[in-house]
Order: structure tokens, then sequence, then C-alpha cells
């Protein structure tokens, strides 16, 4: 069993912090969570019984509690999802963010810095977010957009249904170098 020692993180949150958002540890909350049997049963169920026996949690600590206990257990790997692991990226530019966006939808300029990237926008909020199908036909992108004060702004990534932790790398480093090639176009 591993073990979480104060001080220490499951999920990305510290012990400390866990402790005082919900009134125990994280190795509480694995004991707890390992009574039940936890290790039998699915994401669903474990966060249904959460909701149920500590309802005063909330959606969000029971989601995380849920993901922290599957890790810490190896029923669950980091960056992984329900619909695959994830990849997150993002970079803030020295660009206003109407141009920022206009660089991810505009073809000529997207060219520039994801050069021989076959993409579907499936859904777009002019200068918040792109909904995009990605070109291997599995794989998804979430593009958002922030502003960050006068002619700053930044692009958060999110690549999802990969397959495995071996494909989050890669897309890190992929999207890393992408997002550094547009920086460098755009603060010419």
């Amino acid at each position: 069993m591993k073990k979480v020692a104060a001080g220490k993180k499951a999920a990305g949150i510290t012990d400390a912090t866990v402790q005082l958002r919900t009134g125990k540890r994280w190795k509480e909350w694995f004991l707890l969570l390992d009574h039940i049997g936890g290790k039998k049963k699915s994401h669903r169920e474990l966060v249904i019984f959460l909701n149920q026996r500590y309802p005063r949690l909330g959606g969000w600590w029971e989601q995380m509690i849920t993901v922290a206990y599957e890790q810490s257990r190896g029923l669950r790997e980091m960056h992984q999802q329900a619909s695959g692991f994830t990849a997150n990226v993002s970079k803030t530019i020295a660009a206003p963010l109407a141009r920022l966006y206009r660089a991810w939808t505009e073809a000529a300029l997207r060219i520039q810095w994801l050069p021989r990237a076959a993409l579907t926008v499936r859904k777009a909020t002019r200068n918040k977010s792109l909904r995009i199908s990605w070109a291997d036909g599995k794989t998804s992108l979430e593009v958002n957009f922030y502003a960050k004060g006068a002619g700053k702004s930044q692009v958060v990534v999110q690549h999802t249904r990969l397959a495995d932790a071996r494909a989050v790398a890669r897309s890190k480093a992929y999207w890393g170098q992408r997002l550094d090639a547009l920086k460098a176009l755009l603060e010419k």
C-alpha cells in the first residue's frame, strides 16, 4: 500500500490542504475507501459512495479524492481520465488575445507555426475557445484563450483521449514545441 506522508501530495494536493478542506488526511480517505472494497469498485461507484456518505464534500472533492485513491492504488495513472489520457500545455504570449485566436483559426497564419496539421474545428467561441478533432481521428483538442493584460494573452491546449502515458509525454513535447513556434511568430 502506498502511503501519503504528512506534507506529501496526492492528485497534486497536499495532505494538509485535503485535511483542511475535507476534514480527513489522504491516508484516512484511502483507508476508508479500502474498507468498502474500493479497489474493486468503479470510479463512479466511489464518487457515489462519497456523495452519499459525505454530502458536504461537493462534487469537486468527491472527484479529487476518488482520483487520488485510484492513483495511490495503481488503478489509474497520472494524466488518466475516464476517456483516456490527457496532456495539458500552456504558453503566455506577448500578443493581444484576438491576434492569438486568429493564429489558430486562420489557415494562412496557422500553417506558419503548425505545419502539416490536419484538424477540424468542431466548435469555436471567438477569442475564447476552440474544440478541435485532431488529424489522427481519435484524439481531440480543447484550446482556451485568456487575456493577461495589455497586449498579453495565454493559450491552454488540452489534448484528450490519448492512448497512454507515453502518448502524453509525446503530446506535451509536441505542443511545447508548437507553442514556442507560435510565440516566436507572434512576438516578431
